[in-house]
């Protein structure tokens, strides 16, 4: 063994539900990772406080009467929301006030596709999937939507028809940062979550999109989040529910009441813990999307690219683990995108040229801009190299041996940051550097 190999220390990268194993030079590389918070002593009781305790206005059970219906908002099975937690919790706060047969549980996808019963039941328990009526919303299905008027800067509104009739509008979710809406959780369980593909494409179009403040951590002043915050507004939440989780997924903190207060409340927690100032770009960044089960498909793997884009060099290499057993994933326009453009720059040209937003352009136009500056490099259990050729990415077997190739084609000095828990934990350059 050379003095090389002896220097070398190893690191768990968030990698599907196993974790990979990353080695590396120390004396070269950053890790930054979310600070370790604690779960909550008990995690029901935590999320049950938020609910009869709440940041701003009543508890939950002040603002219902007997024979209201309800609508709950949930995030679907890409997201780690602890479902199984908190919409039980949400429903015996409802227990002698509102019957079980007045409540639908709405799964906010956005534009993702709606969830298997079996996932629905590995999401919310078999007590809730077996008592309560769950619906996934379809932004693609007309019969689902009703027009709900122009919002924010001139945002057309179709929201999911459930959700709008029903006498009362509950959100439940998670806080993280977010890379270009500023923050998960909050006004985001209404819109884009129950919204209509056209009211998506909007939110979500070139110029929204590629604006210097939708990005990682910003709320205010980020044309995204100022738009989907005035939608929640002026369609109406009843209560929001928001919790902030640790690298296990457990609840470290519930947050409930008023949607702008609880949110602003959730977010600045979340901050706290999961964002990081670093004094240097990095030649070559590794991350992650924060393994299973955010990293189903290479879609959502983006929003790992883009944590290492923060803190990358111009040219640099970003290395992503993502197991991707969803694939592309094929349904929708993402894969068909990457593949029609003969590079990154073309496409981000051909974005820039159109018209109007089409389904996936967001997600399509971050990652060509991150691929335009930067070599990116894949790791994933079920995408082929050619797959990933495709689609203008590379891919590796080996992440430790390509990081310390890059690394050294790079040239003396050259520094690396790792990001095990990718999204997880967003760095930023401090001022001044």
């Amino acid at each position: 063994m050379n003095r090389s190999d002896e220097m070398r220390t190893e690191t768990r990268l968030a990698y599907g539900e196993t974790g990979l194993s990353l080695t590396f030079d120390p004396e070269v590389t950053t890790i930054v990772e979310p600070v370790h918070s604690a779960a909550a002593p008990d995690q029901v009781e935590a999320i049950r406080t938020a609910l009869r305790e709440p940041v701003a206005g009543p508890p939950l059970r002040d603002r219902v009467r007997p024979g209201q219906t309800v609508a709950i908002s949930a995030c679907d099975g890409t997201r780690p929301q602890p479902r199984h937690l908190m919409i039980p919790a949400v429903i015996d706060e409802l227990d002698g006030i509102i019957d079980l047969d007045d409540i639908v549980i709405l799964v906010a996808t956005g534009t993702h596709r709606g969830n298997t019963e079996d996932e629905l039941r590995q999401m919310f328990g078999d007590q809730v999937v077996d008592s309560v009526r769950i619906v996934n919303h379809d932004a693609r299905d007309s019969a689902q939507l009703v027009w709900r008027g122009t919002h924010g800067n001139g945002v057309p509104v179709w929201l999911n028809r459930e959700w709008s009739e029903a006498d009362v509008h509950i959100t439940t979710g998670f806080v993280e940062p977010h890379f270009f809406a500023g923050f998960s959780g909050g006004p985001k369980l209404v819109a884009p979550g129950l919204a209509g593909l056209d009211t998506v494409l909007v939110l979500h179009d070139a110029a929204r999109i590629g604006h210097a403040r939708a990005t990682w951590g910003v709320t205010q002043g980020n044309p995204v989040h100022d738009d989907v915050r005035a939608i929640a507004t002026a369609t109406g939440v009843t209560f929001a529910l928001d919790v902030v989780l640790n690298r296990d997924q457990d609840v470290v903190a519930a947050f409930g009441g008023d949607l702008l207060p609880m949110h602003a409340a959730a977010a600045s927690f979340a901050q706290q813990i999961a964002m990081r100032p670093v004094d240097r770009l990095f030649d070559v960044v590794v991350t992650t999307n924060s393994g299973f089960p955010l990293d189903q498909n290479l879609y959502q793997a983006v929003k790992g690219m883009s944590a290492a884009y923060q803190v990358v060099r111009p040219g640099g290499t970003i290395i992503c683990a993502a197991e991707c057993r969803d694939g592309f994933p094929d349904h929708g326009l993402y894969r068909k995108a990457l593949e029609s453009a003969e590079s990154p720059q073309a496409l981000l040209a051909e974005i820039a040229a159109r018209s109007e937003t089409v389904p996936d352009q967001w997600q399509i136009q971050i990652q060509a801009k991150i691929q335009s500056a930067n070599r990116v490099v894949m790791h994933t259990g079920f995408l082929s190299d050619t797959d990933l050729a495709a689609a203008h990415l590379e891919q590796t077997h080996d992440i430790s041996a390509t990081a310390a190739q890059a690394l050294a084609e790079a040239g003396p000095g050259a520094t690396m940051c790792v990001l095990p828990e990718g999204p997880q934990t967003i760095p930023y350059l401090a001022e001044g550097q």
